[in-house]
């Protein structure tokens, strides 16, 4: 009987680095296929069809779960799909229009800090000199990418959109702690999608776009809404409930590095040294941050 535990033990061991791998490159991805979508789309469009799409993906895990989720849970359900889900994806989009994918990536590495200042000043949580000094250092690291300059154009507008979903982000995660505890994830997940996706609807349908969609833009609409979002909320809950949110969190590390790796190899959009620089001061205050 031991000689299996070990056995499955080892096996979970070979599997958790790989699967961050793969969930940090999925997450990577999802900045390149906003930048290719959103062109042709616009933001609320592409917005309301990875919503949607990723809904679908988590329904069934709402429906076997429909029992937990009476009238009364709604009420805060449809407002966290909003901050957590609708408006921070809108934000990204946005950004897509107007920088490098790869900016939108490092700025999404911002949720951390943002979760823990949140949780600090809305929420009585102790915050602590360590993460005070990385909350410091990772603004910094937001003030250089702001500053800086892309192929002659200036990103300061694209990285305040992605620090504003980051920060939406952090809000997120405070009230998903407080007011889902207890509730499946994958259905929770599938519950904020849906109501996110019948608020935007009317946006989606007012901004829908005259000209045709290229098939390519569709792909990656198809593509972040069905990996992106619902598969990866899947992957991502099954890494929480096998090895903690604690670890499971270090993909956030991984995310920006894919989604730079990605905008280069694909598209040739260029990696600055700002970038770099930024990106470091950004995930060095993050890994400092939780660091125990």
């Amino acid at each position: 009987m031991s000689a299996d535990l070990a056995a499955s033990a080892r096996s979970r061991d070979w599997r958790t680095p790989l699967e961050l791998t793969l969930l940090g490159a999925i997450w990577g991805c999802s900045f390149l296929f906003m930048r290719v979508a959103v062109p042709s789309f616009g933001p609320y469009a592409l917005v309301e069809v990875r919503l949607l799409l990723g809904a679908l993906v988590l329904l069934p895990f709402l429906w076997t779960a429909r029992a937990q989720f009476p009238a009364r849970r709604w009420r805060w359900l449809v407002p966290i799909g909003l901050i957590n889900s609708a408006i921070p994806f809108v934000l990204f989009a946005w950004a897509a229009q107007r920088a490098p994918a790869a900016i939108g990536a490092i700025c999404n590495a911002m949720t951390v800090l943002f979760a823990a200042l949140i949780a600090f000043l809305f929420f009585g949580e102790k915050i602590g000199l360590r993460r005070a000094i990385a909350l410091l250092v990772g603004f910094t690291g937001v003030v250089v990418l702001a500053t800086a300059k892309v192929s002659g154009l200036s990103i300061g507008t694209a990285v305040i959109a992605g620090s504003l979903a980051a920060l939406l982000y952090g809000l997120g995660v405070n009230l998903v702690k407080r007011h889902m505890a207890g509730l499946p994830p994958a259905a929770s997940a599938g519950a904020t999608l849906g109501s996110a996706a019948l608020v935007m609807l009317p946006m989606a349908v007012t901004h829908w776009p005259e000209a045709p969609i290229p098939a390519s833009s569709w792909a990656c609409a198809i593509a972040l809404g069905v990996v992106c979002t619902g598969l990866a909320f899947l992957m991502f809950y099954r890494l929480i409930a096998r090895i903690g949110p604690a670890r499971a969190s270090t993909v956030t590390y991984l995310v920006p590095m894919f989604g730079a790796l990605f905008a280069w190899l694909f598209l040739g959009e260029p990696v600055t040294l700002a970038m770099l620089v930024a990106g470091a001061l950004i995930l060095g205050s993050v890994a400092a941050s939780q660091k125990r």
